[in-house]
């Protein structure tokens, strides 16, 4: 009778019947995937901001306001009387007054309507994503005047066919780079809202009272105080920011609507990008 022994060789590892070692201990490839390029999420937020139905709507109402108006100049204003700022005013004011709201639905909708978490997850860097929705803002509050420009043109050259008198152009170039300008800073007005209030209702209210209730205020306290009056201009950046609906400003007034910015627009978005960088995203 035999006796067979088994011995175990610890230093042996185990091995498959194919000679091979066991996938567990085969140490898995790590994927890295490139961060997505600025160019690239400019594009994301410029579809997330007009691929929505407040978006949708705003530009729609937008666009039908603007030729609302153009018929009202034709229709209702003295042939000899129609001109070129006429046409391009009446369109501009509506976009000037609307299109603020979709730097605010740019920022807020990520709390709104809790979309932040999947964006901020998919891109960590809260900075790249709110200066993509800065440049979107910039590049809307150019194309937007852009198009009101334009509008005025075709508007100006219609009722001057209608009416059989030559068009009028009275506006010059540093007179429409200027509204450029002043539409531009009324968005940016809308994205500090946005970015400090981070509640869509909350910072349209916001705009609401600071376009129309405070400057109503400023414009009565102006009237009977002297004091305000020679403080308005450096102070009120809604009034400063008013004159370049006008013409070009000087270096003064320049001087004026840089100051003002500072604590209604430069601060207040210093402080609420700061505490956007750190709020929970739900």
């Amino acid at each position: 009778m035999t006796t067979t022994t088994l011995t175990s060789d610890s230093s042996s590892a185990p091995t498959s019947t194919s000679g091979t070692a066991p996938t567990s201990t085969i140490p898995r490839e790590r994927t890295e995937y490139a961060r997505p390029s600025f160019v690239r999420l400019v594009r994301v937020e410029w579809r997330k901001t007009f691929d929505t139905r407040a978006g949708w709507w705003l530009c729609a109402s937008v666009l039908g306001l603007s030729v609302i108006a153009s018929i009202a100049i034709i229709a209702f204003v003295a042939p000899e009387e129609q001109n070129y700022s006429m046409f391009a005013t009446a369109i501009g004011f509506p976009m000037a007054v609307i299109l603020p709201m979709l730097a605010i639905l740019s920022i807020t909708s990520e709390w709104s309507q809790r979309s932040g978490l999947g964006t901020f997850t998919m891109v960590p860097s809260r900075a790249r994503v709110i200066g993509a929705k800065a440049a979107v803002t910039l590049v809307v509050g150019v194309a937007s005047m852009t198009v009101a420009m334009a509008v005025g043109v075709a508007g100006t050259l219609v009722g001057s066919l209608i009416s059989g008198v030559s068009p009028v152009w009275d506006s010059s170039p540093g007179q429409l780079a200027a509204i450029v300008i002043a539409n531009v800073l009324g968005m940016a007005m809308g994205f500090m809202l946005g970015v400090v209030l981070r509640n869509s209702a909350a910072a349209i209210v916001g705009y609401f009272v600071y376009g129309f209730v405070l400057t109503a205020v400023s414009a009565t306290l102006a009237a009977y105080q002297d004091w305000w009056r020679d403080l308005q201009p450096w102070l009120d950046f809604n009034f400063a920011q008013g004159v370049l609906f006008e013409s070009w400003p000087t270096g003064e007034q320049w001087a004026q609507l840089g100051l003002a910015s500072v604590p209604w627009l430069v601060i207040p978005t210093l402080v609420g990008l700061w505490t956007l960088s750190r709020a929970e995203v739900k």
